[in-house]
C-alpha cells in the first residue's frame, strides 16, 4: 500500500489478492493469503502418509514432524466431525443413497435465495430430520466445549461447514452457497455468545488499543486523505459519508457473520453512492479506500478487531475470498492496518508536525474553521435558550396573572350573586308588607260594621 499527495491512499489489484496468486482476495491477518491458502498452509496440497516417512538420513522431505503432528491431529478432528455429522468418517456414496437422503434433497432444491425462514421450515420438516438432529447435536457439543482456545472452536465449525456441504455435494456451486449461507446463520446465531471475543484471545485487548489508536487520530480531516468534501466547514449532520458511518457502527449489533459483512458491505456502497455524487462520476479504488479510512476513523466501530476476527473464524470462506464482500472486507482490513501504522508522509505531513497533531499541539486548519461554525452554531443555541427561557418565565407569569384574573371573577360572582339574593328576598319581603295592611284595615272596617249594627 503507497499514498500519493494528489491521489490518496493507493493500493493495486495485486496487493488485495492472495499471494500465492490463486485468485482470491488475501487478507493481513492471513499474512496476504486468502483463507483456503491460509488453512491449508499447515497441511501442504499432495501431501501423504508416503511424503512423511523418513529419508535415508532420518529427516522428513517435506516438511517437519511438528507439522505432520498437526496434520494428524487436523486430520482426526475432520473425521471426528464427519462421524458425528455422517454417521461415519465418509459421507454416504451415491450408490448406498436412501430414499430419504433423495427427499431430503429434493425439499432443499425449492428453497429460495434470502429465505431463511423457508431453510429453518425444511430442516425441521421429517425429511430433514437427520440434518437437524446433526446440527443439535453440532451445537451442544461446542457449547459443552466452549473453554476451547478460538482457533480449535474455529477449525471445527469451518469443518461442520464442510461436512454440511459435501451432504449437498450433488447440487450446482450457487445452491450450495446459498444453502450454507442459512447453516452458518443458524449456527453462529447460537455460538455468537460462547465465541465472541473468547477469553483464550487477546482480541479485547486490541479492540481497546485500536480505539485509542482512532481516538487519538480524530484530528484527521478528509483533506488530509485526499477525500473530496464539497465545503470545509459542512455541518456533521450533512456530512455525505453519514450513512455509511451509521452502517459500520450497526456491525457490532448483528450475531451471525454474515450479517456482520452485510454492515461492510452496505457501508461500502454508501462511501460508493457519496463518492459519485460528490464527483459526477464513477469512484475509482484510491478514492474508495481513502473514504473507508475516513469513515472508519469517524465512526471508531465499536469491538472492530474482535467483530473482524469474529468473521475470519466463523464466516464462509467464500464469503471472504471472493466476489463482492470480499472485496469489501479486504479493502476494510487494509484500511484498518493503513491507521495502526499511519504516519506523517502517509498525511503528507512532516514528522514533526504529524507529532504535533498528535500531541494536541497543532489544530488543522479545516478543523479550526469547523470549531469557528461550531463556536457559532453554539453561541446562537445559547442566545436561542436565553430567549426560550425568557418566554417560559413570561407565560409563567401570564398563566399566574391569569389565574389571579379567574379568581378573582369568580370573587365577584359569588358576590353578586349573595347581593342578588339580599336584593331579592328584600323585594320579596316589601311585595308581602302591602297586603298584611290591607288585610289589616278589611279586618278593621269588619268591626266597625259590626259595632255600628249594634249600635
Amino acid at each position: 500500500m503507497s499514498t500519493d499527495k494528489q491521489r490518496g491512499i493507493r493500493v493495486s489489484q495485486e496487493e488485495l489478492l492472495c499471494k500465492n496468486a490463486c485468485g482470491y482476495y488475501g487478507n493481513p491477518a492471513w499474512k496476504g493469503f486468502c483463507s483456503k491458502c491460509w488453512r491449508e498452509k499447515s497441511r501442504p496440497a499432495g501431501a501423504s502418509r508416503q511424503d512423511a516417512r523418513p529419508s535415508s538420513d532420518g529427516a522428513l522431505p517435506t516438511f517437519s514432524k511438528f507439522e505432520e503432528k498437526k496434520n494428524i491431529e487436523k486430520g482426526s478432528r475432520y473425521n471426528t466431525v464427519r462421524r458425528l455429522f455422517w454417521g461415519s468418517s465418509s459421507p454416504p456414496k451415491p450408490q448406498e443413497s436412501s430414499e430419504s437422503h433423495s427427499n431430503t434433497l429434493k425439499a432443499y432444491q425449492g428453497l429460495e435465495s434470502g429465505d431463511f425462514t423457508g431453510f429453518l421450515k425444511i430442516l425441521r420438516s421429517p425429511p430433514s430430520q437427520r440434518l437437524q438432529s446433526r446440527c443439535t447435536a453440532f451445537l451442544n457439543t461446542m457449547e459443552a466445549y466452549h473453554d476451547l482456545p478460538i482457533q480449535k472452536q474455529s477449525d471445527l465449525v469451518q469443518d461442520f461447514y464442510q461436512s454440511f456441504a459435501d451432504y449437498f455435494r450433488s447440487f450446482p456451486e450457487a445452491q450450495v452457497t446459498q444453502i450454507m449461507e442459512h447453516v452458518e446463520k443458524l449456527i453462529m446465531t447460537r455460538l455468537h455468545k460462547w465465541v465472541f471475543c473468547h477469553d483464550s484471545c487477546d482480541d479485547e485487548q486490541k479492540d481497546l488499543a485500536l480505539q485509542r489508536r482512532i481516538r487519538s487520530l480524530n484530528w484527521v480531516t478528509p483533506q488530509m486523505l485526499s477525500v473530496p468534501f464539497p465545503d470545509e466547514n459542512i455541518p456533521v449532520t450533512g456530512d455525505p459519508f453519514l450513512p455509511a458511518i451509521t452502517a459500520i457502527i450497526e456491525m457490532d449489533a448483528k450475531r451471525a457473520p454474515q450479517d456482520k459483512l452485510a454492515c461492510v458491505s452496505k457501508c461500502s456502497q454508501h462511501i460508493f453512492e457519496a463518492l459519485s455524487a460528490l464527483n459526477n462520476e464513477p469512484a475509482n479504488a484510491d478514492a474508495f479506500l481513502s473514504s473507508l479510512v475516513y469513515v472508519v476513523l469517524k465512526a471508531n466501530p465499536p469491538r472492530l478487531h474482535s467483530n473482524m476476527q469474529y468473521m475470519i473464524r466463523f464466516g464462509l470462506p467464500h464469503s471472504l475470498m471472493a466476489g463482492e464482500s470480499g472485496y469489501y472486507f479486504t479493502n476494510l482490513s487494509c484500511a484498518v492496518a493503513f491507521i495502526e501504522k499511519l504516519n506523517g508522509p502517509a498525511l503528507s505531513l512532516s514528522p514533526e508536525e504529524f507529532e504535533g497533531y498528535m500531541r494536541g499541539q497543532r489544530v488543522p486548519a479545516a478543523l479550526t474553521k469547523r470549531q469557528q461554525v461550531v463556536g457559532e452554531t453554539q453561541h446562537l443555541l445559547e442566545e436561542l435558550q436565553g430567549r426560550q427561557e425568557k418566554l417560559h418565565q413570561g407565560a409563567d407569569a401570564l398563566s399566574v396573572e391569569l389565574q389571579k384574573w379567574v379568581e378573582a371573577v369568580h370573587s365577584q360572582l359569588d358576590e353578586a350573586t349573595t347581593q342578588f339574593a339580599e336584593v331579592q328576598k328584600d323585594i320579596t319581603a316589601q311585595a308581602e308588607e302591602p297586603s298584611s295592611a290591607q288585610e289589616s284595615q278589611r279586618e278593621d272596617d269588619d268591626e266597625e260594621s259590626v259595632m255600628v249594627s249594634n249600635g
